[in-house]
């Protein structure tokens, strides 16, 4: 096995995730960041890898200075009206998700979509979507091609990324808090004085 091989993989996810940003809705972005900054709460979900990138962007809208909770922790309080779920979902249609996001709208909650699916279950009745979408270019080897298949998911396979939208959702919440940090004319030394203190 070549070493350099997981560099190419590297710089091939990088650019697949430049062709993801470049393909985002400025409007859709702007009409996300405007939701997080006007809800009273903020509360995040997802399920498998997306949970661990709503659990992130958890963690740095705290560091921002939002109230922010995770749902299922076990300190996380009751939803109400005006609050807001962001929901981390490449398909949009996760049972167990979408059940509770049905639940959040019903109380009143805002729900915020970060999806590769418009069209889905959650899709219906989010109040804003943004779309991580996938892309592909055009690739005249054979080998290659495979290799970007099996990152993109289009094939069952044992590779173990899987799909781009998750390392893409992860890239576009960081950019997200730091266009909040600019708005909010938030310093970084605000985030270190929220951050744990006691690891």
């Amino acid at each position: 096995m070549e070493s350099h091989r997981v560099q190419e993989m590297m710089r091939l996810m990088a650019s697949k995730i430049r062709s993801i940003a470049n393909s985002l809705s400025a409007e859709d972005v702007e009409k996300f960041i405007a939701e997080l900054l006007n809800a009273k709460r903020i509360y995040v979900i997802g399920a498998g890898r997306s949970g661990l990138v709503a659990k992130a962007f958890a963690m740095r809208l705290m560091h921002l200075g939002l109230h922010a909770y995770v749902v299922g922790e076990t300190i996380t309080p009751a939803l109400k009206k005006g609050d807001a779920m962001v929901i981390f979902s490449g398909s949009g249609r996760t049972k167990t998700v979408a059940d509770l996001a049905e639940t959040a709208k019903e109380i009143g909650g805002r729900i915020c979509l970060i999806t590769s699916n418009a069209d889905s279950r959650i899709g219906k009745i989010a109040d804003c979507i943004v779309i991580i979408e996938h892309h592909r270019d055009n690739v005249s080897d054979d080998a290659a091609e495979f290799e970007i298949r099996q990152m993109m998911g289009d094939h069952m396979s044992f590779a173990p990324l899987g799909t781009l939208f998750e390392t893409a959702s992860m890239v576009f919440a960081d950019a997200v808090i730091s266009r909040m940090m600019e708005i909010a004319q938030i310093d970084e030394k605000a985030l270190k004085d929220r951050h744990t203190n006691i690891e």
